[in-house]
C-alpha cells in the first residue's frame, strides 16, 4: 500500500471491504465543504485539493467503535431506480444481487415497494437536482403509505451523491432512511435492518480494495443481448473538474480470474455483447497474482503525462482484453470509459486483429484548447491529442470515435471555445457527449479556480458545440450509405413495431424493416431476425445519430469477419 493509503486507513477514512461492511452507521464524519465560491473572491486561493484532502480533520477523529450486533433484516419488496452513468446501472445490479441473497424480492411497481433505493449520480448539479426533485415526490408517497397502511416505507440513497452529501441527505426534510456510498453495498442488509427500527443508517466509507469481485451482478438488460462487466473502480487522474476520485475513491482492479468467470457465465446465457466498465478502464492493473507484481509499467500515449508516478506490476488491460476476447468468438467486446493517455500500441494492435473486439474507441477530449486542458489537468495538449487520433486511425482502419466535451470551463475564453469547435470539425466524431460545466465541491477547480463563465454563455457555447458535432457526425455517417454493416439486433424499434433496432460495430444505432431474411449459411429457412442475431444490413440513409437500411441476411460474427 502506498504511504498516503496507509495514512488514510489509519485515519479511518479509507477502509478495507470487510471493515467498511462492519462500520457503525454514523461513523463517517461530517464533510467539511469549505466556504462557497462567493466568499473566496479577492482572497488568496488555497493549494488544494489533492489526496491529502481526505485527511482533513483526521488528527481529531477517534477510531470508529467495534460494531455491535445489529438487528436481523426482514425480507421485503425493493424498488430500484438508477440515475447517471452505466457504472451506476452495474452498481444497481450488484446491490440487487446482495439484497436478493438476504431474502428481498424486487418489484417494478413503486406502489408495491417496502424499500425504494435510488442509485445516484453527482457528476453535475443537474443530476443531483433530479434526485432532490424525485425525493420530494417520494415524500408524498411515504406520508400516504404511513396514513393508509400504517406500514413505513423506507427510502435510501446509494452511490456518488450519497458519498458526497451524506449529512445533507440525512437531515434535509428527514426523508431518507439509509445512505450508502459506492463501496458500502455489502452493508445494505444491515443498514435496512437498522432503518426498520426507526433509525437513520449510513455507511459512506471509501475502500482501498472493494471491487465486488465475488458478487455476480443480476443482469437486467432488456432481451439479455448485451451486458456490462465492471473490471475496476475509482480513478487516480484527479482532473480538476471531476468529482469521481472523491466519490468513488482510488483505482483498484478486479482479479482477472473473476472477470473471465463472469464473461463465461454471460456467454453461456447467450449474451452477444459485453462492455468492460471502469472509470478509467484502460488503466486496469490486476495485482492479485504474485508472479506479475514486478512487471514494468506500460508506456503512456505519446505526449501524455499523469499527476502520479508510473505504477509497475500487475496484469494490464492488454492481457485482460486478449483473454476476454478468446472466450466466445461470437461475442462482441467493447470497453468504456478510457483515458486517452492509456492507449499503448499493444492495445491498438489487439483491437485491429481480433474480429470480436469492436473497432470503436472513446477518446474523451473535454476541450480543444491546450490552455484549458492544462487548467483541467488532463495531461496532454491539443497537438498530442490530435496525434493520438491520427495514430489510432492509422492503426485501426475504419475505427469509430466518440468523445466527451465540457463547455464553459473555468476561465474559458471565446478563443478557447473556438478551438474546441475546430477540434470537433477536425476529428469528426461519430458519437459525442457534450455538457455545460458544473462546478463540484471538493474538486481542485472548486478550490483554486473561479466558475467565471456566465450560465447563458455556457449554454450558448454548448449549443454551438452540439450543432457542430451533429453536422460532422452526419457527414461521417453519410459516408456509410451504400455500405453493408453488421448489426447486432437488440429488439423492436421504439418508434415502429414494424422495424428492428440494433447497433453496428461502431456502436451506431441502425434501424431496418422487420422482415424475413435468409440465413447466410443456407441451412435454415428464411425467418425474422430475433434479439441476439447478427444481421447484415445495407445502409440506405443516415443522420447524425442513426443509420437506416435494408436487411440482407442473418449471419454470424465469425462468418462476417471471414467475408462470407
Amino acid at each position: 500500500m502506498l504511504p498516503w493509503g496507509r495514512a488514510l486507513r489509519a485515519a479511518g477514512l479509507l477502509r478495507s471491504a470487510g471493515a467498511a461492511a462492519a462500520a457503525q452507521c454514523g461513523a463517517a464524519r461530517r464533510e467539511r465543504c469549505g466556504p462557497g465560491p462567493g466568499k473566496r473572491r479577492g482572497t488568496k486561493l488555497p493549494a488544494g485539493p489533492d489526496l491529502r484532502h481526505f485527511l482533513r480533520g483526521a488528527a481529531k477523529r477517534e477510531p470508529p467503535p467495534e460494531p455491535e450486533p445489529g438487528p436481523v433484516p426482514s425480507s421485503g419488496r425493493v424498488y430500484l431506480e438508477t440515475y447517471g452513468c452505466q457504472m451506476n446501472v452495474n452498481d444497481t445490479e450488484i446491490a440487487w444481487a446482495i439484497l436478493q441473497k438476504s431474502g428481498y424480492t424486487r418489484t417494478k411497481q413503486l406502489d408495491e415497494a417496502d424499500v425504494i433505493l435510488l442509485v445516484t449520480c453527482s457528476i453535475r448539479e443537474k443530476a443531483e437536482q433530479a434526485i432532490w426533485n424525485r425525493l420530494r415526490h417520494l415524500s408524498a408517497l411515504k406520508a400516504r403509505r404511513q396514513q393508509q397502511a400504517g406500514s413505513p416505507l423506507r427510502i435510501g440513497i446509494l452511490g456518488c451523491m450519497a458519498e458526497r452529501l451524506k449529512e445533507e441527505i440525512l437531515h434535509r426534510e428527514k426523508l431518507v432512511d439509509i445512505v450508502a456510498g459506492p463501496d458500502a453495498y455489502r452493508d445494505l442488509p444491515r443498514l435496512l435492518a437498522v432503518a426498520e427500527s426507526g433509525q437513520q443508517a449510513a455507511n459512506v466509507l471509501l475502500s482501498l480494495d472493494e471491487t465486488y469481485a465475488d458478487i455476480l451482478p443480476v443482469q437486467t438488460s432488456a432481451g439479455g443481448t448485451t451486458a456490462f462487466v465492471s473490471i475496476m473502480r475509482g480513478c487516480d487522474n484527479m482532473c480538476s473538474y471531476c468529482i469521481v476520485p472523491f466519490t468513488r475513491g482510488r483505482e483498484r482492479s478486479r482479479p482477472i480470474a473473476s472477470i473471465l468467470q463472469e464473461v463465461r457465465m454471460l456467454s453461456d446465457q447467450g449474451v452477444k455483447e459485453v462492455t468492460l466498465l471502469g472509470q478509467n478502464v484502460n488503466s486496469f492493473r490486476d495485482m492479485s497474482e504474485v508472479q506479475f507484481q514486478s512487471a514494468a509499467a506500460p508506456g503512456l500515449s505519446r505526449g501524455f503525462s499523469t499527476v502520479y508516478r508510473a505504477k509497475p506490476g500487475g496484469l494490464r488491460f492488454t492481457h485482460l482484453l486478449d483473454q476476454v476476447s478468446r472466450i466466445d468468438p461470437e461475442m462482441r467486446i467493447r470497453f468504456t470509459s478510457p483515458h486517452p493517455k492509456d492507449f499503448p500500441d499493444e492495445v491498438l494492435q489487439l483491437i485491429q486483429e481480433r474480429h470480436n473486439i469492436c473497432k470503436q474507441l472513446h477518446l474523451p477530449a473535454q476541450s480543444g484548447s491546450t490552455r484549458v486542458l492544462e487548467a483541467m489537468r488532463r495531461g496532454y495538449t491539443r497537438e498530442a491529442y490530435l496525434e493520438l487520433v491520427h495514430h489510432v486511425r492509422d492503426s485501426i482502419p475504419g475505427v469509430s470515435l466518440s468523445s466527451d466535451f465540457i463547455a464553459g470551463f473555468c476561465g474559458e475564453t471565446e478563443e478557447d471555445h473556438q478551438q474546441t469547435v475546430s477540434l470537433l470539425q477536425d476529428v469528426r466524431y461519430n458519437v459525442g457527449f457534450l455538457f455545460a460545466y458544473s462546478m463540484r465541491e471538493k474538486t481542485r477547480a472548486f478550490h483554486r479556480l473561479q466558475d467565471d463563465v456566465p450560465a447563458e454563455v455556457k449554454q450558448r457555447r454548448l449549443q454551438e458545440l452540439i450543432t457542430v458535432f451533429r453536422e460532422e457526425a452526419a457527414r461521417a455517417n453519410e459516408a456509410m450509405v451504400g455500405q453493408c454493416q453488421l448489426v447486432l439486433v437488440e429488439g423492436p424499434s421504439k418508434r415502429s413495431a414494424l422495424e428492428l433496432c440494433g447497433r453496428n460495430d461502431g456502436n451506431i444505432k441502425v434501424i431496418f424493416p422487420d422482415a424475413e431474411v435468409e440465413d447466410a449459411a443456407g441451412c435454415q429457412a428464411p425467418a425474422r431476425a430475433q434479439p441476439g442475431d447478427y444481421v447484415l444490413v445495407k445502409v440506405t440513409s443516415a443522420s447524425s445519430q442513426t443509420l437506416r437500411g435494408v436487411p440482407l441476411r442473418r449471419t454470424t460474427l465469425s462468418r462476417s469477419a471471414a467475408g462470407h
